[in-house]
């Protein structure tokens, strides 16, 4: 039996996930917390507010990762340079390194995925994850508006 389609991107899904656990093993890095590095990685110092926006988490879930994270070495508070209230979370030097070197094997990860597909087909394959990438985005934001307006 031919498996369907959804199955496929949840098998592709899955080894992502065990992936991701193998290769941060023994670091204290978890896919939560790595999230956030990766969301301070591209937007720079943010407040926990617009990190809690960013990972789509709780403002009560993103100061318990920012507190293990801090805790680990991977990102520090710093006073808002603005807003005497608000303070700034961002990476530590190492935590910088950390993300450059997950950056890179990133990229490297997406060259290989690419060259696993016949150079005439890539175009066509970008095209149609980003299709499917797209719709289920619409279905997931349908369902949760529509789980919102149910009492």
């Amino acid at each position: 039996m031919e498996r369907l389609f959804v199955d496929r991107l949840l098998q592709i899904a899955d080894l992502f996930q065990r992936d991701m656990v193998r290769a941060f093993a023994g670091t204290g890095l978890t896919t939560a917390r790595v999230h956030l590095l990766w969301a301070l990685q591209h937007a720079g110092p943010s407040t926990q507010q617009a990190l809690a926006q960013l990972c789509d988490v709780t403002p009560r879930n993103i100061t318990g990762l920012v507190d293990a994270l801090e805790k680990s070495g991977h990102v520090r508070r710093t006073p808002h340079p603005t807003d005497r209230r608000a303070v700034l979370v961002e990476l530590t030097d190492a935590a910088t390194e950390t993300m450059t070197r997950m950056q890179e094997e990133h990229e490297h990860l997406n060259a290989t995925l690419l060259n696993a597909i016949a150079p005439r087909d890539r175009a066509a394959v970008e095209r149609g994850v980003s299709a499917v990438a797209a719709h289920l985005e619409t279905l997931v934001a349908a369902a949760a508006a529509e789980s919102e307006d149910t009492p």
